[in-house]
Formats: C-alpha cells, structure tokens, sequence
C-alpha cells in the first residue's frame, strides 16, 4: 500500500527525517508531504507516532478525469466493499486545481455518487453521509485532470493531539511547533526556555518529545471505525500503543521554562500542559521578554520562541489568502506603506525586537530558535543565523531562524 503524510509547506524534511526513523519503507520527500509504502499497520503506526504530519492518507486508485463521466467511472473502479459498508457513513472532500472541473463541490458530489452507486449495486442498500463525523473520510486531490483517491486514517486533523482545549490569540499549530524542534535541532537533553509562550504549544510539543510521549497516545483515528478494524489490526494497534507506552519517560530529562508577559497566556498554558499530562515538566513565570536574563542555575540550552509578528500585518494576510492571493511575509516591503497606525505597529514591534535581542545577548553559549514573522527581527538580532528555512504558518510565509550566541 502507498500513503502519504501531508504536512504544512517547508516542513517536508523533517516529516521525511521522521519518518524513516520509524523505519517505514520507501520514504520519500514531495511537496506538500511525503511517500512511504507497507501495511495497513505501517499507515496506523504512522498515525501513532508523526510529530509534524498534518493527515495520512491511503492511495486507493489515481486515474485521469477530464470530465465528470470519467471521474465518475474512475471512482467506480475501486473495491469499496473492503473499506465500507450499508451501515458505515462516509463523507467526501475535495481539492481542484488546473483541471476542467473546477468546483471542489461538484467534484466532491461526483465522488459519492460512485461510492454510494457501487456499494448499492453489490450490497442492495447504500451508506449513509455524515460532512461533520463521518466512519470513513474519502479524499479527492484533482489536478491537471489527473484524480488522486485516498482514505484519510486519522479522521480529525493530526494538529489535534486532544490537550490544547483553549487557544491564545493567533496560536501555532501543535504540528508546525513539532516541525520548529527538529528543523531548530532542540536538544531534549537540554535546558529548554520559550520567553512568549502564549498557550504553551512549543513548550508542550518539546516536553511530549524530550519524555517520547507518541502524540497519538491520546486520540481515537478514523481507521478505527473502518469494517476492517476489528480482529487483526485492532490487536496489532493494541500493542503498538502498549509499546509506545513503555517507551516513555517518567519526566523530562533537563528543565523546561513558559513564561510570558500575560498572566491569562500563563493560565491557558497551563491548562493546556495538565491536558497534555506534562504541567509537572514545565514551569511557568511571569515576565516580560526584554526582562529575560540567563539562570545561573541551569547550564546553556536553548531559547525557543514564536514572537508576535504584528496584529495588523497578520490580519491583511489571513485576508490575501481567503481571497486566493500568493501569501506573503508579514511585515514585507509591500505592507511597510501602509497608514500612520501600521506605522506605529512597526515601530512598536521593532522596539519589542530590539529589546529580546539585547536580552538574549546575555545567554552565552545558548541556541536560540526563532519563528520569524517580520524582517524586522533579523535586522534586530544583528548577526547571521546559522539556519534561516523558510515556513508557512497558515497564510503567512514566516522564516525559522537560528542563531548560536556567542
């Protein structure tokens, strides 16, 4: 079997890193996620285990669809007797791009129509659809007349590991501040300090690594609510949990810091890390960033953040791409004539940025890694970072910067 781990864009390499280190077979980098291939066990086990991965998602059949015939024929073709049932409720969800058919809904209802037709010729009786929650989640990618048909394992999105019940203002996704660690290259084995930690997903995602808590532990998976779950892969999904279990830590093997500005930030956090069954790894304080200076008990490590980018700035980008514009960084040139109070904004956070750079001057010996949202903070850290990879966070184009302090 083929599947294929989505991810947010400029993540693709440490999915794949991720990967082969579960010993999956045929791994392989593309845009937007990675290939790898096995068993129904190795797609599960991928679920259990991913860090940075958004969805996996099982190829069924790929086939040209220049029209709605051979969509419709295409779909067809497949042995849905093997994935569902008259009483199993399924939904169907697509995405278009340079093809003759061009509505997603169209193409989506086109879909469950083949389903449906197929299961009712060979059964006598049709599955019903659920769009909210449905047993079997069908995944249509169209592009260039070429149709890509997949089962989605996971059901929800893979971001929702199950702790983060409240959210702070413009919250990083638990899968893209996996995807931070290990392009940043964090050490679990060392001091771990987030000084902005808003609801605490950096700091929560680092302490659920550094103790190799499976981020799957704490969820269910649409593949188990398949006809096919029960018996063999149920037992088999049984003791890949049992053994994920065993392999994890009592408690995180260096200290971890959240702290920020905002008392209500904190109060989240928290919440969110007693979810994640990690409150007793991380210790919160109260603090401004540019009051940040080095602990004279705890040996260098690292300095982990994701600074504000600017309110403004963001919104006009979150309203590029619901208009279907190329992203854009935040704070880029095109943004920076904008009216007195963007003006004010960019002044406001450039002195933000100024005074964390002065403050993590102190921490010699120490790595810093930063998601950067404006050019503004390169120009105030004044030195080259020894990586700069661009991201996407959402709709914004964003930079992981780290820098060594010297």
């Amino acid at each position: 079997m083929h599947f294929f781990a989505t991810c947010a864009k400029g993540t693709e390499g440490a999915l794949r890193r991720e990967l082969a280190a579960l010993r999956l077979r045929g791994v392989r980098g593309d845009r937007g996620g990675v290939w790898f291939e096995g068993n129904l066990e190795a797609g599960m086990r991928a679920c259990l285990h991913t860090r940075v991965a958004m969805r996996v998602v099982l190829r069924l059949a790929s086939f040209a669809a220049s029209d709605a015939t051979s969509l419709y024929d295409g779909v067809r073709t497949v042995d849905w007797n093997e994935w569902l049932t008259a009483r199993t409720t399924l939904a169907v969800e697509s995405t278009v791009r340079d093809s003759a058919l061009t509505h997603s809904g169209y193409v989506s209802l086109k879909v469950k129509d083949a389903v449906v037709d197929a299961l009712r010729d060979r059964l006598g009786a049709r599955p019903d659809v659920d769009p909210k929650d449905p047993d079997v989640r069908i995944v249509l990618h169209l592009a260039q007349d070429r149709a890509d048909l997949a089962l989605d394992l996971a059901g929800e999105p893979l971001h929702r590991r199950g702790y983060r019940g409240v959210a702070t203002a413009a919250p990083i996704k638990e899968t893209l501040a996996a995807a931070v660690l290990s392009l940043g290259h964090v050490d679990p084995l060392r001091p771990f300090v987030d000084p902005m930690c808003g609801s605490g997903t950096l700091a929560i995602e680092h302490a659920l690594a550094a103790r190799r808590t499976a981020p799957g532990l704490g969820r269910s998976f649409g593949f188990q609510r398949w006809p096919t779950y029960r018996g063999r892969l149920q037992s088999a999904w049984d003791r890949m949990k049992e053994e994920a279990r065993r392999a994890m830590l009592p408690a995180v093997p260096a200290p971890i810091v959240a702290r920020d500005l905002f008392v209500k930030a904190l109060d989240v956090a928290r919440r969110n890390a007693a979810a994640a069954g990690v409150a007793g790894d991380i210790r919160f304080e109260a603090g401004d960033v540019r009051a940040l200076a080095p602990d004279p008990g705890l040996p260098a490590g690292t300095i982990c953040t994701n600074p504000p980018y600017g309110e403004r700035l963001m919104g006009r980008g979150e309203e590029r791409a619901r208009n279907g514009e190329r992203p854009r960084r935040a704070g880029s040139k095109g943004e920076r004539a904008g009216s007195g109070d963007d003006r004010v904004a960019r002044l406001k956070l450039q002195g933000l940025y100024r005074g964390m750079a002065e403050a993590l001057s102190a921490f010699h010996g120490w790595t810093a890694v930063l998601l950067s949202g404006s050019p503004l903070l390169e120009q105030e850290m004044r030195s080259r970072p020894e990586v700069s990879h661009r991201l996407w966070n959402g709709p914004l184009e964003v930079k992981l910067l780290r820098y060594r302090i010297r």
